[in-house]
């Protein structure tokens, strides 16, 4: 395949500035531009060998009939309504998951973001095939207590490669949602000793916190943003905001929420209304600390994502989260950024608040997915004085060590964080090139690295390209009500963009709005509803 060099001013190639120009949508089921195979950027990093064809292959319609076999018998036993389709894990491969049914699709979903090398990468079997891991493998510790031997040195050589600047602790655990619920304890301690002027509780705190009372549980809270999603458990709920099937009928706490930027697409043509939205979510933000921080239920800390990943792909300028860093810290709140699927390389950046060149690094920093490992990085002054106060059993996994370990060193040998700057901006590209051909399906391109997204003209329209994708060989999912979300592997490369990018033109260029569309590009703030529709997170194919 021809490889192209992209202007190096705009990442373009010459194919996407020219088709960027051409504003005359084409007519229904037809298509005006060439194969995105004619013009590949460079990049330093080397394809996956063996993965085989570029192109998907399929058999059946998705689901087939052994996966409707298969469903059917877990649904015996097991709530299944957000299944896809099974997967043969022993026949995926690079960025490509096989079905039950032999259908080989294109993965640019990677099991919700948490698919860093794709599956069956060969250094990750040569590790666990190890001798020397088969230990570790069959004997899961309680890390508390009884730490492996090579355990403070597995930890110092992931903060040495992976720590984000200024954060120098790190806690590990099993999930994104168990890091940030404990990251919020972690938050409540550090403010009740610096309540306590660092002397230890009362004989009252003590008794008190046996009945759930102050002042042993005080009155604290943690601030979220509208569209926000942390996790499923019970502190998380209280600041997930993205949809209603995730808190409905669930008790929770009474945590306060502010205003999340609502930007129009594309940026630069909105400029001056996307700085005022940012600057009204500030005002707004600072009202909220000032009425929290004079009461007697303080917030304690501040949790945001870099980019609203579930709540649809919602992001905000550098120079808000620089702004909103500083309003945090001056009512004395700590600042959690939650970066369980924004971290490890995805947005052209190891982690995506290093795109905000912070003068003042956050207190934490949440992680899991592609990490495999979850919990949080901090400063030293969240690590609580004593022990079991941040605990579980297994306090994470050391097997998902030895992969993260691997992971980071495929990262580093083949380039791969830059490779995910340069194929996501080729991503962008070329769905601003369809959205232009198709302005009645889509707009509002937008994303960093392959952490990508555009909206579709409703939720319909949505679920019915997902679906279509899907049925030409491309595992695709959605976020927020009308979001297409790509998120692909960290080994996904130019030569797979532009595979995606001719497989979603043509299914534009053959599906048909359903519908009126609820946003167009002169009124986009109603790609903002107040209630985001209750559809299944990844796009389930609807088995009852």
């Amino acid at each position: 395949q021809r490889r192209v060099r992209g202007n190096p001013r705009t990442g373009m190639s010459s194919l996407l500035r020219a088709a960027l120009r051409a504003r005359t949508p084409a007519p229904q089921g037809s298509r005006m531009i060439g194969s995105f195979h004619d013009n590949i950027p460079h990049t330093p990093s080397q394809r996956l060998a063996n993965e085989g064809s570029l192109s998907p292959s399929m058999k059946t319609s998705i689901p087939g009939p052994r996966t409707n076999q298969l469903v059917n018998d877990l649904t015996k036993s097991s709530e299944c309504g957000a299944v896809h389709f099974m997967a043969d894990y022993k026949k995926s491969f690079g960025n490509y998951v096989v079905d039950a049914d032999g259908n080989r699709l294109l993965d640019v979903f990677a099991q919700i973001a948490s698919l860093p090398l794709g599956y069956n990468h060969p250094k990750i079997l040569e590790m666990l095939q190890d001798p020397e891991n088969i230990s570790l493998l069959a004997n899961r510790p309680a890390l508390g207590v009884l730490p492996p031997m090579d355990w403070g040195d597995d930890l110092a050589k992931v903060l040495e490669q992976a720590a984000p600047t200024g954060l120098s602790d790190v806690t590990t655990m099993a999930c994104g949602s168990c890091a940030n619920e404990n990251a919020f304890k972690a938050v409540f301690i550090a403010w009740m000793t610096r309540v306590r002027n660092g002397n230890p509780p009362t004989e009252e705190d003590l008794e008190s916190c046996m009945l759930n009372q102050a002042p042993g549980c005080p009155q604290l809270s943690i601030l979220s943003f509208y569209g926000a999603f942390h996790g499923r458990t019970m502190g998380c709920l209280a600041t997930t905001r993205s949809k209603p099937i995730h808190k409905l009928d669930v008790p929770h706490l009474d945590w306060p929420m502010a205003p999340f930027p609502q930007l129009w697409y594309p940026l630069d043509q909105h400029a001056d209304r996307n700085a005022a939205e940012e600057q009204r979510c500030l005002d707004e933000t600072r009202k909220i600390l000032e009425e929290k921080q004079n009461s007697n239920t303080p917030i304690a800390g501040a949790i945001i994502e870099p980019i609203q990943a579930e709540g649809g792909d919602n992001g905000a300028s550098p120079d808000f989260f620089r702004k909103l860093r500083a309003l945090i810290k001056e009512y004395d709140a700590f600042f959690i950024v939650d970066e369980v699927q924004t971290g490890g390389g995805t947005t052209g950046k190891f982690w995506a608040h290093e795109h905000w060149e912070l003068d003042d690094p956050p207190d934490i920093v949440s992680f899991a997915k592609k990490l495999q490992i979850g919990g949080y990085f901090s400063k030293p002054e969240m690590r609580p004085k004593e022990a079991y106060r941040i605990f579980n059993t297994w306090m994470g996994d050391p097997s998902k060590m030895l992969m993260l370990k691997v992971i980071l060193e495929e990262y580093k040998q083949n380039h791969l964080v830059e490779n995910a700057g340069i194929t996501g901006q080729m991503l962008r590209d070329g769905m601003e090139v369809i959205s232009r051909e198709y302005p009645n399906l889509l707009g509002r391109v937008r994303g960093q690295g392959t952490f990508s997204a555009v909206s579709a003209c409703n939720v319909a329209t949505r679920d019915k390209l997902i679906h279509e994708l899907r049925q030409k060989g491309v595992e695709a999912g959605g976020s927020g009500s009308y979001t297409i979300r790509l998120r692909p592997s960290m080994v996904f490369m130019p030569e797979h963009a532009a595979e995606f990018l001719d497989i979603f033109a043509n299914v534009c260029a053959t599906t048909e709005p359903i519908g009126a569309p609820a946003w167009k590009p002169e009124t986009q703030q109603a790609a903002h509803p107040p209630t985001p529709a209750d559809n299944a997170e990844s796009q389930a194919i609807g088995h009852t």
